[in-house]
């Protein structure tokens, strides 16, 4: 496993880096909460934040770990995202959405630019799983005096 400094990632990040590994030897046992960052060489980050996901495209080479897929952990997502590296340099990042008929296809040098825009591209995605962050129950709200 790659050793990150723990200052840079939130704790529960951290808590997934430490998890991490080979399909099925060291992985948490709970699953992603929303979605799941994959990458090609098998490490694996539930609910990735965004400096967890700049460390895992960090990590994407042109030998044996080319890509990092984002997904729903579901059997059938109807969106993912992808980031593979490109053999003239930089990053070829895909964005599918089926519910939202959307198929974006990006190229970028960037990594922290590319890992702020998927964590907002993920964010504004559906997960009926996921809290509203509003209230709209005011039916048995008092009125303040």
């Amino acid at each position: 496993m790659p050793r990150y400094p723990r200052s840079v990632i939130s704790s529960q990040s951290f808590q997934a880096l430490v998890h991490q590994g080979e399909r099925g030897e060291g992985e948490a046992t709970l699953g992603a909460q929303y979605y799941g960052a994959d990458s090609e060489n098998g490490d694996r980050i539930d609910d990735p934040s965004e400096d967890a996901l700049f460390m895992m495209i960090s990590d994407v080479n042109d030998s044996d770990n080319t890509f990092v897929v984002v997904q729903p952990d579901e059997d059938d997502p109807v969106w993912f995202a992808s980031v593979a590296v490109l053999d003239e340099g930089g990053y070829e990042i895909v964005r599918r959405d089926t519910t939202r008929n959307e198929h974006d296809v990006t190229t970028s040098t960037s990594i922290n630019d590319i890992a702020r825009d998927l964590t907002i591209w993920m964010a504004a995605r559906h997960n009926p799983e996921r809290p509203n962050s509003h209230n709209t129950d005011f039916h048995n709200t008092p009125y303040p005096a």
